[in-house]
């Protein structure tokens, strides 16, 4: 089955933590929120993950130059929990803003290689494929790691809470993901995200001020570049900063 999914009016915060703060944390989203329905492990609410990240020759997704700085385009693939393996997302997020677009397409992991042919007919995927041609986007960085993901239902929607450790990163030249070990970066430290629609939910806020946190603007793929030495040394900008 293949499914498209547009996700408008979405909101995200992230914070980086070390990884004593991360694990309060996590027990408090097992006490507050609910396991994420696809996550495996003893608390249903882990699996892994890659992403396939696509930039110009130039870098201008990393670079944040002009409309590449609004569009992100990428592959993810999951595993650890149900249906690992089985499928694939082709994902486009679309920053405004105050305000985040994604475009989600989930398509049988044998159908990637249509991905790398324009000429191929007319499959759910094409609107990636074109995109991809037209902006001249290049596979550049697999970033992997392993989450945590709970979540909860809120008057304004479904809220996310999902924790990030064990980042590490591959170049990569091809469209396809690979599965040797890559670099790690943030090495002792956890990526948190807060992902919910319209205004931020009141158990958001409550867990903001018990745990102390500060926003951060945290890019996995800027840090995943950077870590892999894609970007010059002299060219890779702060990537993790208060926001």
């Amino acid at each position: 089955m293949v499914e498209t999914h547009h996700r408008a009016g979405a909101c995200e915060i992230k914070f980086v933590v070390d990884a004593a703060l991360a694990e309060r944390i996590r027990a408090w989203a097992r006490h507050h929120l609910e396991p994420d329905p696809h996550g495996g492990g003893p608390s249903s609410d882990e699996y892994q993950t890659a992403s396939l990240y696509f930039d110009t020759a130039g870098f201008d997704v990393f670079h944040r130059r002009g409309s590449f700085g609004r569009a992100k385009y990428r592959i993810r693939h999951y595993g650890g929990g149900e249906g690992a393996g089985e499928t694939l997302f082709l994902e486009r997020k679309l920053r405004r803003p105050n305000l985040l677009v994604k475009r989600r397409t989930r398509i049988p992991a044998g159908d990637l290689a249509l991905l790398d042919n324009p000429a191929a007919g007319d499959w759910p995927g094409r609107w990636m494929s074109r995109r991809i041609v037209a902006r001249q986007l290049l596979p550049m960085c697999q970033v992997s790691y392993s989450r945590t993901a709970r979540g909860i239902e809120t008057p304004t929607g479904p809220a996310r809470l999902t924790i990030d450790e064990s980042l590490s990163a591959l170049p990569i030249g091809e469209i396809q993901f690979r599965p040797e070990p890559g670099l790690p970066f943030l090495e002792g430290q956890r990526i948190l995200e807060l992902k919910f629609r319209s205004a931020l939910p009141a158990i958001f806020k409550r867990l903001i001020e018990e745990m102390a946190l500060a926003p951060v603007t945290a890019s996995k793929y800027r840090l995943g570049m950077t870590a892999i030495g894609r970007v010059p040394v002299d060219a890779a900008v702060m990537v993790a900063r208060p926001a």
